[in-house]
């Protein structure tokens, strides 16, 4: 279990530089339509590379075929999903601290219920008050920058994070939706490669490459910096590939749902690695009271809402156990 918790936060450590480098090319006048763009066709090519040293050519032949054949569908599952989702992101870190859209994006624990309604999917009532506890951790954390900065900053920085906190959901849910042939209204997709976690993954990068191509043609950014090119590959590297490589690993060695609900709250340290992280190499400002009393509350909402969430099945289970027994 030990071990499980420790990838969990090696994870989340890895997670955090994602809001710490973007914050930093923006600080260093790179344009935030390079940031998120260049992550992901970093991401296409470091995807490929791995599959082939792998020897999984299979893979990238059957990830083409099955992109062709649905490729309306892909198209749109990864133009939200990836860019909608991380394009608002860059977009956010033009004006907000990278601790502070951290904080923001924790929003995606309540959103994720939301877009399973959206299916038609029941989902557990349990968790409310901690729910609550997020949001209004959120909100300190909004009122404390709202101090230090004009109100139309505050809400280009914390809006697009909110906005992306449902489209990165609704991106995934799409793809589960097609995978199960549940919904009348998505093509019910049987490619096999769509069972390969990185099948999965590659065919969503695919799909967002146009939305890429128009992003870039829309916003006419002037060309990357070297080191915008160095960081958005440090994203790709250390978020894109390490720390998801990390929590898929520790997410496939849980046994129980404690321990998945366990791994899944080690997420909310992204939050602190996020603050850390600015202060250490951006000389970014401690929080104040309210923005502290902010970051508690998220951090021990988060904590709180997995345990809430899991808390039936787990007594469930054990209950099962017992009978047995």
């Amino acid at each position: 279990m030990t071990r499980l918790i420790v990838f969990g936060i090696l994870a989340a450590f890895f997670f955090s530089s994602t809001f710490v480098l973007n914050r930093a090319m923006s600080l260093e006048g790179g344009h935030w339509a390079w940031t998120a763009s260049l992550r992901y066709g970093y991401m296409l090519l470091l995807l490929c590379t791995w599959l082939l040293l792998k020897g999984r050519r299979g893979v990238l032949i059957a990830a083409w075929d099955a992109f062709r054949r649905n490729w309306l569908f892909w198209t749109t599952a990864g133009s939200v999903g990836c860019g909608a989702f991380y394009a608002l992101i860059s977009f956010s870190a033009s004006f907000a601290p990278g601790w502070v859209v951290a904080t923001t994006w924790q929003i995606t624990i309540l959103a994720t219920p939301v877009v399973l309604l959206l299916f038609g999917r029941r989902v557990p009532a349990r968790g409310v008050l901690f729910t609550a506890m997020i949001f209004l951790g959120i909100v300190l954390v909004t009122l404390e920058q709202a101090t230090a900065a004009p109100l139309g900053d505050i809400l280009r920085g914390v809006v697009p994070v909110v906005a992306a906190a449902f489209a990165y959901p609704l991106g995934n849910q799409m793809v589960w939706e097609a995978r199960h042939g549940t919904s009348s209204l998505l093509p019910a997709i049987t490619d096999p490669v769509v069972d390969d976690s990185f099948g999965r993954v590659l065919l969503m990068v695919l799909g967002s490459i146009p939305f890429w191509v128009v992003l870039l043609i829309v916003a006419a950014p002037p060309p990357p910096s070297p080191g915008q090119l160095v960081n958005t590959a440090l994203v790709a590297v250390f978020s894109g590939v390490i720390a998801t490589s990390l929590f898929l690993h520790a997410r496939h060695c849980a046994s129980t749902t404690y321990e998945l609900a366990a791994i899944d709250a080690t997420q909310s340290t992204e939050v602190i690695f996020s603050l850390l992280g600015e202060i250490v190499f951006l000389h970014g400002a401690l929080p104040g009271s309210s923005g502290t009393a902010g970051l508690v509350l998220v951090v021990g909402g988060l904590m709180l809402y997995v345990r809430a969430q899991t808390a039936g099945p787990l007594k469930e289970m054990v209950h099962s156990r017992a009978e047995k027994g």
